[in-house]
């Protein structure tokens, strides 16, 4: 009798790439009684703002209706680590990052932290899993780049220890 798919963290590797390469934003493997499924955020629709209509009757006789104003998107990039940096601890897994042990309990780290190698950080929470997220090595907590609660995907600059 089979327990379902094996966990193996390089096949999840492979489909969140696939994910990637293709735009595709959900993968599902499903055999028998049981499934693997990996998703990720869509990105967000740009919105074009559209022209309004006036009502006959509304605009002045004497000026010509004045052209919708072109909108460009603003892009605002923010300061991403570089993924080379060796202070980047990096998201092992697709899953909803939570930076405290429960709601309304103090974070595990906070900017400024003196942390020891193998000390928790955060807690990804993957297939209803709170698996806990390690320091790499002893450092000092110099940024924290996701919020509690927020979807992330592998590979996904998590913090930076220096």
């Amino acid at each position: 009798m089979s327990n379902g798919i094996q966990f193996d963290p390089e096949a999840i590797r492979a489909l969140a790439q696939i994910l990637r390469d293709t735009d595709l934003t959900e993968i599902e493997l499903v055999e028998k009684d049981s499934r693997i499924r990996v998703a990720r955020k869509p990105p967000a629709p740009q919105q074009a703002a559209a022209p309004m209509a006036w009502p006959a009757g509304l605009l002045p006789q004497a000026a010509p209706p004045a052209a919708a104003p072109v909108l460009s998107p603003v892009t605002v990039e923010a300061e991403v680590p570089d993924a080379k940096h060796p202070g980047l601890v990096a998201s092992p897994m697709v899953g909803v990052a939570y930076l405290s042990p429960e709601p309304g309990q103090p974070n595990f780290v906070t900017v400024g932290a003196k942390v020891a190698q193998g000390q928790t950080l955060l807690l990804i929470e993957a297939m209803k899993t709170f698996n806990q997220i390690r320091a790499p090595r002893a450092g000092t907590v110099t940024r924290i780049l996701v919020e509690t609660g927020t979807p992330v995907e592998y590979g996904e600059p998590l913090l930076i220890v220096e």
